[in-house]
């Protein structure tokens, strides 16, 4: 079976919005992120299993609002006792799962359900301020959290402050909403589609 990009028909490489004699680092950066294996760990309630003594890819499991990352792996702390884990090795659940016992975790492969949008540049905050209700300026990278984009629910990631990078999760289903809403909040800054 071929796998086939969310914003496959909508993302459009190039320039767009004001990007005329502006500072290129003030120009944002938007491109979609795909091609990763995205699963999600959810221990159960009445399981007493310590998480700390769990290792994937070399990662112990975040503690709330963080992420930890390695170059191949990031895993993101979504909810008490549940995590989202994103990967470039794409055998990494096969790998791993021995560690995880049935009556403690539901493991479920996510990989086709989400959109994710990565935005690079000074401006990043300012856009995430126009469709986010979150106090998006007392983040920083390695700090992740759940809310909304101009009604639509998402998952924050804050990779790095230097360059300011962020990836945009959403649901599969609301990926072309959601692109449209961040790519139209870029326009006032000017953006690269790459």
């Amino acid at each position: 079976m071929t796998n086939t990009s969310p914003l496959n028909f909508v993302h459009k490489v190039g320039k767009f919005g004001d990007t005329n004699k502006k500072i290129q680092n003030n120009i944002l950066k938007v491109s979609e992120i795909n091609g990763l294996l995205i699963f999600q760990i959810l221990q159960y309630k009445n399981s007493s299993f310590d998480v700390s003594k769990i290792r994937l890819d070399g990662l112990s499991f975040p503690s709330s609002l963080k992420s930890t990352s390695n170059s191949n792996t990031r895993i993101l702390w979504i909810g008490p006792n549940n995590w989202l884990v994103f990967s470039s090795v794409l055998d990494l659940l096969e790998k791993e799962k021995n560690q995880f016992n049935e009556a403690d975790f539901a493991i479920t492969d996510i990989s086709h359900s989400r959109t994710i949008i990565e935005l690079e540049g000074n401006l990043v905050n300012e856009v995430l301020k126009k469709g986010c209700p979150l106090d998006i300026s007392s983040l920083k990278d390695g700090d992740c959290a759940n809310s909304v984009y101009k009604g639509i629910n998402i998952t924050i990631d804050f990779i790095s402050e230097s360059p300011k990078k962020v990836r945009i999760l959403g649901l599969r289903s609301y990926g072309e909403s959601l692109h449209h809403s961040v790519t139209d909040a870029c326009l006032e800054f000017g953006y690269d589609a790459i």
